[in-house]
């Protein structure tokens, strides 16, 4: 898909606008949600006419509900990794006291800045970095859900894995002869920053920038003091922490680091997880090299919905990212047909329509 060049210093103000709206509805990473997802009901009900069941994919992870499409704890999947990849975490519910919220971060010896981020949620949704016990109280009062409440990791790299493997005995292939275990989407991701040249305020300097200038919004009503600051020459001014791409995060193909070695660390970390064939670590550690020696903290673990993130890369590409979106529904169909094949079935219509129902009851409580 083609891009328009953007750059506001070289228009007329009265143009930039324009400029804005025309990258972001030509340029593949940068499209509507809706319209962006739009191929993937197709994908959808294809598989589902071919397995005759609108949920088939819920019988890929059976310990998660759907499968972990939607409406899922983050807590009880986080549960079942070992403890050596988790970041100190807790969960509080939702209008619990904040003195036995307090009382709980000091016990797990979790300090400020902090991570809150709702149990139930997805892109990003209400996840904040909180740096004082008055903002985090303000928070929790605001949307009075169960929260989980996770260390701030200030490991360099966030990076995310998508893994996959097939539930059989066979000790070598699998009954559709893909490998038993596979990585299928490696991602990198760059955080949103400017980069100062001693004059102009980060206001300015996120015009410049598209991916930063979709942000402006946001940062006008919760960041105003930052847009007036001006960066010294040279000086990287990270603007936010946290790694989702609705929040200006880059997302780059990482692809190339899939090799036996990666598969020899995932691996075992996998097969560890009871009744989960299918899903995404979100993820921080120092290095490559420290990712390959098994080195890394996993801050969520997503479902079947886990996205290949690896495509949003700019130079990726929209053809190829249906391709590779394709690709992975149908590996949730193969995945779903052994799963039957072992006697286990997807979540009933019926039970699947309730949980979709408290779960959109439970967003209507948020004012979302």
């Amino acid at each position: 898909m083609l891009a328009a060049k953007f750059s506001p210093d070289i228009c007329p103000t009265i143009f930039y606008p324009m400029r804005l709206w025309l990258k972001k509805w030509t340029t593949w990473e940068f499209l509507p949600f809706w319209l962006a997802n739009l191929p993937m009901c197709g994908f959808w009900l294809w598989f589902a006419v071919r397995a005759r069941h609108l949920v088939f994919f819920s019988n890929v992870n059976p310990t998660i509900p759907l499968g972990g499409a939607m409406g899922e704890s983050k807590h009880d999947i986080l549960r079942l990794l070992s403890p050596e990849h988790l970041p100190k975490t807790i969960l509080v519910r939702g209008g619990e006291a904040f003195e036995r919220v307090a009382s709980a971060l000091e016990k797990a010896g979790i300090h400020y800045p902090l991570i809150a981020k709702p149990d139930i949620g997805e892109r990003g949704f209400l996840v904040k970095k909180i740096s004082s016990p008055e903002a985090l109280e303000a928070h929790l009062r605001r949307f009075p859900v169960d929260f989980i409440l996770q260390e701030f990791l200030t490991l360099p790299v966030e990076m995310t894995v998508l893994f996959h493997r097939f539930p059989t005995l066979h000790p070598q292939k699998s009954p559709n002869r893909r490998p038993i275990f596979g990585i299928t989407s490696v991602c990198i991701k760059e955080f949103l920053a400017v980069r100062g040249d001693g004059q102009s305020t980060v206001r300015d300097l996120m015009r410049r920038d598209a991916r930063a200038a979709f942000q402006l919004e946001r940062f006008e009503q919760e960041f105003p003091e930052t847009l007036k600051q001006i960066p010294a020459p040279d000086e990287t001014l990270l603007l936010e922490p946290i790694g989702n791409h609705c929040r200006g995060t880059k997302f780059l193909n990482g692809n190339h680091l899939i090799d036996e070695a990666l598969l020899g660390v995932f691996q075992p970390v996998c097969e560890q997880l009871p009744g989960i064939c299918y899903g995404r670590f979100d993820l921080k550690c120092e290095s490559v090299g420290a990712l390959r020696r098994g080195e890394f903290k996993v801050m969520e673990l997503n479902g079947v919905f886990g996205e290949p993130a690896h495509v949003y890369d700019p130079s990726f590409g929209m053809w190829r990212a249906y391709r590779d979106f394709y690709r992975h529904w149908r590996l949730l169909f193969d995945l779903h047909g052994a799963q039957r094949r072992r006697g286990i079935q997807p979540t009933t219509h019926g039970e699947a329509w309730r949980f979709v129902r408290r779960y959109i009851k439970y967003k209507k409580t948020l004012g979302v």
